[in-house]
């Protein structure tokens, strides 16, 4: 299957279709950062935060993530960006960010912000949000300064 073509579905991330994925990126982030660093969610938290969360899968398998949470205001935050390693290299996160920003705007969000971490590995992700019109920002809405941490901002 060309993973271009898969489409964009909003579920729970509950769903047992995308445990693992959920558990790939929480894995990974906690090999990047400091614990105290940390601020990817698991299914329950991102829940908990009334996140709204999209996976594109290839049959039943989860090959992409990405989550929005509503911030106060007209802003929103986007969670859990991610894509399973043997589907990367081939637009998914390009397509799953486009899907975001167009969901915060449809939603009436003026600005979507994000936080991701300023060690080396991190870097790709850093000029991936910059590729797409992100720039950084002081910490935002329930975050504060922090070395390991990188805050950028988008208007949508």
């Amino acid at each position: 299957m060309d993973a271009l073509t898969g489409e964009i579905h909003q579920t729970d991330p509950s769903d047992p279709r995308v445990a693992t994925l959920i558990e790939a990126h929480l894995t990974l982030m906690r090999a990047s950062s400091p614990a105290c660093s940390v601020h990817a969610m698991d299914a329950a938290g991102l829940a908990e935060a009334s996140a709204r969360f999209f996976a594109i899968f290839d049959r039943e398998t989860a090959m992409a993530m990405g989550a929005l949470k509503r911030l106060g205001g007209s802003a929103g935050e986007v969670k859990s960006m991610h894509v399973r390693q043997p589907f990367r290299g081939r637009g998914l996160a390009d397509r799953m960010l486009a899907h975001l920003i167009d969901v915060a705007r449809a939603d009436g969000m003026a600005r979507v912000f994000l936080e991701t971490g300023s060690q080396p590995a991190f870097a790709p992700a850093r000029a991936f949000y910059m590729r797409h019109g992100f720039a950084e920002c002081a910490p935002f809405e329930g975050y504060g300064p922090d070395p390991n941490s990188v805050f950028m901002a988008r208007a949508v």
